[in-house]
């Protein structure tokens, strides 16, 4: 039940000598001190300033002595029945409140007390919204008619009315509405203080609503337990299980006593113990919710994932439809060769069945085959290719298992990228496609092994030598020597070896799976002159020529170091021109032939390339090693200016007999193609630069020429 205080002042203007007296359950008490009520756990303070008879008062004290809430109840029925007689008698109603009637609403969750229920202090006609727990109102009602309640009669049903104010603090602002049409106000300062009580009333109900968002703002703050807050030291500071729920540390250690060997965390019900409580060292505790953030990072990791999958997937793929493309090629290739020659067999056995019947006719045919006899072969020119406009292409070479051709270039977003790098260029659509950064300085060598895994060897002025994967376009492998890089190889006995020739001469041996420093130093003999080329041969069943090894060439010498075992190299001196004419040194591996370029001198006006043939010396006897030497076989002159170190080729002619010589002619700007048997000029093939380099390549069954140049990169079809 709540206590309800009720202060009754004596009035003003009339006797105040007597002092009325209220029954209670008590004993009487005296007028001026508060009558207390008690009620369901709220208090009422209502002050009264009433114009009461000593009539009104008689009846007061006439009534039964009952506990205070039913006499409370008693004096609203009286005081409402007085105020119905004194209006059929015709007498004005007068009734005056006094400012500062305070209504106190304590917390809903206090214990009632015991006394009567509540539905004797609920008034009939009451019917209001009940305002939140915990606030306070504050009503102040001025006087319904001024000056004339105090001039006019003080009539006995006046002090009855005042004195039946409801019980309930709820019901106070309705009993004042449901009152109004029974006195029929005619004041306008009434109407305004019933307005003004409202909107006191609306903001009480506003301002309740903010402890429940403070609590919801604590919530992350209280143990979950005994919810109170934990606090920063103490026995109910903050701790937490295994499974990273927070408790206080009191609470969550009697909640483990209390379960024994089963205990469980009292949020998901994971196994815990008391050796699980962690103490946690923080004055204030916040969390951010990242939990949508790295579910969106794991999708994001998943998906590159599966991207980088189905790019492998189509790299492999295309690999497969190049190998199938190529054997389609071949069997195309072959195909004709059977019609070539069951068209030649045709013609033949009618030749011969015509020369038996007129003998006569016979150079006739003779005649007409060589008239009708195909063309000599040769190279046609297919297209032209832009690699850089600004010009600084070097070397070149062919990838076989992507079919593109790699042009070293600078790089043509300098600003951005510095260095240079490769381009490619697809042997498919004959178009330039991406630019592959990979050294800091000028690119002097780039070499493929056999493997066919499009493993890129290349080597720089910058003083690295670089194995990069075209697959993915990225520098897998990287080999500091300390000087400059002009020329590098693959082993191609084994795979795991490379070499790089340096600007001292030396040549250093790396082993692609030891990726700390190199293994061996083959050391110049003489001069410590630039190795500009690099070549390597394997080893081959041949009689003349047998064992497999480097060849080196610088401006100086060209030197053979013949590979006896791994780790064991022997070096040959090759019987080549004097000192400073030297410009490059090519192998044709099968024929076992090198190709030696040599600048135009004194003793030599012109460029000359002569074609020399590998041969072993054998052993004469048991304390002589066997020597291996080269002899010339065949001398091709070209132009009379060279100031370009370029490099030429020698390999198998296209047609499947003989050996092709191609070397560029600086004089003419132009690429010239001999025989290598007869040394005759087949073709000069004219460009709008220097030939840099040149580099022969088979794709889809056909033979293809191509040529550098500083800008650009020319192919040719054999046909």
């Amino acid at each position: 039940m709540e206590a309800m205080e009720i202060d009754s002042p004596v009035d003003r203007e009339g006797d105040s000598g007597r002092q009325p007296e209220v029954a209670a359950a008590g004993g009487a008490t005296d007028a001026n001190s508060p009558v207390v009520i008690t009620d369901s756990g709220s208090s009422t303070e209502v002050d009264e300033d009433d114009d009461e008879s000593i009539g009104a008062q008689a009846e007061v004290r006439g009534q039964p002595r009952l506990p205070a809430t039913w006499a409370f109840s008693q004096r609203v029925v009286t005081g409402r029945a007085a105020s119905t007689q004194a209006a059929a008698q015709g007498a004005p109603i007068r009734r005056r409140l006094r400012q500062g009637l305070r209504v106190h609403y304590p917390s809903q969750t206090a214990a009632p007390s015991r006394g009567f229920p509540d539905f004797l202090l609920r008034a009939p006609a009451a019917s209001v919204v009940e305002p939140e727990s915990g606030s306070t109102t504050e009503v102040s009602e001025s006087d319904e008619e001024g000056e004339e309640a105090v001039e006019g009669n003080e009539e006995q049903p006046s002090a009855a009315v005042e004195s039946a104010e409801p019980a309930n603090p709820q019901l106070h602002s309705s009993s004042q509405h449901t009152r109004a049409p029974e006195g029929r106000p005619t004041d306008s300062t009434s109407v305004a203080a019933c307005e003004r009580t409202d909107v006191e009333v609306q903001d009480i109900q506003s301002a309740s609503l903010l402890p429940s968002s403070q609590s919801e703002d604590s919530e992350g703050n209280t143990c979950t337990i005994c919810f109170e807050a934990w606090t920063a030291a103490g026995k109910h500071r903050l701790s937490a299980l295994r499974c990273g729920h927070l408790f206080g540390f009191t609470c969550i250690q009697r909640w483990l006593n209390a379960q024994g060997s089963a205990a469980k965390c009292p949020q998901c019900n994971k196994k815990a113990k008391r050796s699980d409580i962690v103490l946690l060292y923080a004055s204030k505790l916040r969390v951010l919710d990242n939990t949508e953030q790295e579910s969106l990072k794991k999708s994001l990791e998943q998906e590159q994932s599966l991207r980088r999958k189905a790019e492998l997937e189509s790299v492999q793929y295309k690999l497969k439809l190049q190998v199938v493309t190529n054997q389609y090629g071949q069997a195309q290739q072959e195909l004709q060769e059977l019609k070539a020659l069951m068209a030649q067999a045709g013609r033949s056995s009618a030749h011969s069945s015509s020369s038996s019947s007129s003998p006569l006719s016979t150079l006739a045919p003779s005649s007409s085959q060589r008239s009708d006899g195909p063309a000599p072969a040769q190279y046609l020119f297919t297209k032209a290719v832009l690699v850089s406009q600004a010009g600084g292409c070097r070397v070149l070479s062919y990838c076989e298992p992507l079919s593109c051709l790699l042009a070293s270039q600078p790089s043509p977003h300098s600003t951005l990228v510095p260095g240079c790098g490769v381009k490619k260029v697809s042997v498919v659509n004959m178009k330039a496609g991406q630019y592959v950064p990979i050294h800091s300085r000028q690119i002097r060598g780039l070499a493929f092994n056999r493997q066919n895994d499009s493993l890129l060897l290349s080597a720089a002025l910058d003083g690295t030598i670089k194995l990069t994967s075209l697959l993915t376009n990225t520098v897998v492998q990287t080999y500091n020597t300390g000087k400059p890089v002009w020329s590098c190889c693959w082993c191609l006995d084994n795979s795991n070896y490379i070499y790089a020739g340096l600007s001292n001469g030396s040549v250093l041996v790396y082993d692609t799976r030891d990726t700390s420093t190199y293994v061996q130093e083959l050391q110049p003999l003489r001069l410590r002159c630039p190795v500009m080329s690099l070549c390597y041969i394997p080893r081959a069943a041949s009689s003349s020529f047998p064992c497999g090894g480097l060849i080196t060439g610088s401006l100086e010498r060209g030197c053979f170091w013949e590979q006896v075992n791994e780790t064991t190299y022997r070096p040959h001196i090759l019987p080549l021109e004097p000192v400073g004419c030297i410009q490059d040194i090519q192998v044709e591996t099968e024929s076992r032939h090198c190709l030696v370029t040599y600048r135009p001198g004194r003793s030599n006006p012109s460029l000359r390339c002569d074609l020399m043939a590998l041969n072993r010396t054998p052993q004469q006897d048991s304390s002589q090693l066997p020597s291996c030497s080269c002899a010339p076989v065949q001398t091709f002159s070209a132009g009379s200016s060279c100031k370009l170190l370029t490099k030429n080729a020698v390999f198998r002619s296209p047609g499947g007999s003989g050996t092709l010589v191609c070397a560029g002619d600086e004089a003419s700007n132009s690429t010239m193609v001999w025989d290598a048997s007869s040394g005759a000029l087949l073709q000069k093939l004219p460009a709008d630069l220097p030939v840099l380099d040149i580099s022969p390549f088979s794709f889809n069954g056909e033979h293809f020429l191509a040529s550098l140049t500083e800008k650009m990169l020319k192919l040719y079809r054999w046909t």
